[in-house]
């Protein structure tokens, strides 16, 4: 049995399950230099897709559409899809919101379409060790449209609604970017800048979340949202938290903005205290609200937590919930955003007449490199082992872009289309942060051969996915000063030779170099821009002069 999961909208692909294995997962984003979570463009891409996996329309028996705004069904793309969550008509998020019949390559094909949170609640469920235990876990979906909403996936893999913890939408937080910061104005209309979430998590760094501050957004959360005002009762009558296009909740979440942002400005407080703030605060009601309502729903005991949806790439947040003692284990995939839905999608109708259950699925599932033409002139290519490139790095203290393999799954890169460079340097976090053209506040990731991971960080447990916060060990601070956050902080990837053997390799000789098995990484591609799909793109952007890819080794000649 072949499924195919299609997103269409923002962060859209196209995902493929034979037998409850995950065969790929091509996201638009990674593909043609294509911007940041983009949707697909047209249903045409589909079959193009396939064919480059090996696929045709006709190998496949089950086509499922992930569903989008709304609290009813809508239209993307000419196809009918189900609404953004599940309703009262429709109370069961584990079952089909419609059906219909769509044209993909000329051929029509029946396709089965589910809510757009049923997309998330499967990719992290089925993905999760409790999946594969048969264990069940408690489910938090926080999108940027939508409310945070929980869900429990029993034993046997059925879902339970479990309503919304409180009414504000994940996106709340990225909009107070146009109040506070380096990118204050006056508002904007429409969705927030989706880069603006992890600007504003790494410029609050700046800043502390003083009492005084913490008091004026509970005040003007009360008031614009959770509150008895006619206000907030008028917020709540008019948003249910299904999908920002289709209700006005970036209307009212710029109108608590403004709010919070004149209540600052007269108490002369700064951006950055305000953010520190207003993450503190949020932070603090994702926690309790969550405790408060498992402990009433399910008991007193700990229990699973898988957390999803794109508030679950917040790593403040998502430490702070593993902390606390209410839960046993936490599991957030390594695509907790759209980039995920399709494969939610195939996994949730796979376990429509059966509940929910595990699929085989890996991290290195993307699309593959595009073949590289001969390079042009001014760009010299010799064969380079991974080794050799480690000690290239280590001798000349140079970034190199890494393109190796297929891409891995979800937002970040994760090692395999990343720039590298050595974190011994404290001018190389400002280069890289040049290079993207990022602000010079924003941090960059260090990776770290997992067996010394809690030797240089703390905790340092496994960390593959890049998705908790770590600190780094006082007596390594200044041997690694790149990687080494505004906060104390550090956004840790370890590796293992199983998790990726390139980059655990570039690792390991490079620490036999250095002495230090940490590098720095962000990510290859142009600001605002997905990762590069080829080293021919890596070579027109221009501004690494060395590239590695699959064991052959690009210079531009003028260095």
């Amino acid at each position: 049995m072949i499924t195919a999961g299609l997103k269409l909208t923002k962060g859209g692909g196209v995902a493929l399950l034979g037998d409850g294995k995950l065969e790929f997962n091509i996201e638009i984003q990674k593909l043609d230099n294509n911007p940041r979570h983009s949707g697909v463009p047209d249903l045409e891409i589909v079959p193009r897709l396939l064919a480059g996996q090996g696929y045709e329309i006709g190998d496949v028996d089950e086509w499922v559409v992930d569903g989008w705004a709304g609290t009813a069904p809508g239209r993307v793309l000419g196809v009918r899809v189900a609404p953004y969550l599940e309703t009262a008509a429709s109370p069961d998020p584990g079952a089909p919101g419609l059906r219909g019949a769509m044209t993909l390559g000329g051929t029509e094909v029946a396709y089965t379409s589910y809510p757009h949170l049923t997309s998330h609640i499967a990719a992290a469920y089925c993905t999760s060790p409790f999946a594969a235990e048969g264990a069940p876990s408690v489910v938090l979906v926080w999108d940027g449209d939508s409310f945070p909403r929980l869900y429990h996936v029993d034993a046997g893999g059925r879902i339970e609604p479990g309503g919304a913890l409180f009414p504000l939408v994940g996106d709340f937080y990225a909009l107070a970017a146009e109040f506070f910061g380096p990118t204050r104005r006056d508002g904007g209309d429409g969705a927030p800048d989706p880069l603006s979430a992890g600007n504003l998590m790494a410029y609050l760094a700046l800043g502390a979340a003083k009492d005084e501050i913490l008091a004026v957004v509970r005040e003007v959360v009360e008031t614009h949202f959770t509150g008895g005002s006619e206000g907030a009762r008028d917020y709540r009558r008019s948003v249910v938290g299904c999908g920002g296009s289709a209700e006005p909740s970036y209307r009212f979440a710029r109108a608590a903005l403004l709010d919070l942002r004149e209540r600052a400005d007269r108490m002369g407080a700064a951006d950055a205290d305000v953010l520190a703030g207003l993450h503190a605060f949020m932070e603090q009601l994702l926690v309790e609200r969550l405790v408060t309502r498992v402990r009433a729903w399910k008991g007193d005991g700990p229990v699973n937590l898988c957390f999803t949806g794109g508030c679950a790439l917040n790593i403040k947040w998502n430490s702070a919930l593993r902390a606390d003692p209410a839960i046993r284990e936490m599991w957030v995939p390594p695509f907790p955003d759209d980039s995920g839905s399709s494969i939610g999608a195939a996994a949730a109708h796979l376990g429509r007449e059966t509940g929910l259950r595990p699929i085989e699925w890996s991290l290195r599932l993307g699309p593959a490199l595009t073949r590289q033409p001969h390079p042009p002139d001014d760009w010299s290519l010799s064969p380079c082992r991974p080794e050799e490139l480690a000690r290239l790095l280590h001798l000349t203290g140079r970034p190199a872009v890494v393109l190796s393999g297929r891409g891995k799954l979800g937002p970040r890169a994760l090692g395999s289309r990343s720039v590298l460079a050595p974190a011994v340097h404290g001018g190389t976090r400002r280069l890289l942060n040049e290079l993207k053209q990022r602000d010079e506040h924003r941090p960059v990731t260090p990776i770290c051969l997992a067996s010394r991971a809690a030797e240089i960080f703390d905790p340092g447990t496994p960390d593959p996915y890049m998705l908790y916060e770590h600190r780094i060990r006082p007596e390594w601070v200044d041997r690694i000063p790149a990687i080494q956050h505004l906060d104390g902080t550090a956004r840790l990837q370890t590796v293992t030779a199983d998790d990726d053997p390139v980059l655990s390799t570039i690792l390991r000789e490079y620490a036999t170099w250095s002495g230090i098995p940490v590098l720095c990484s962000t990510s290859a591609g142009p600001s605002g821009g997905g990762f590069f799909p080829d080293v021919a793109s890596a070579m027109r952007w221009g501004r690494v002069d060395v590239i590695w890819s699959d064991g052959v080794l690009y210079q531009r000649r003028s260095m």
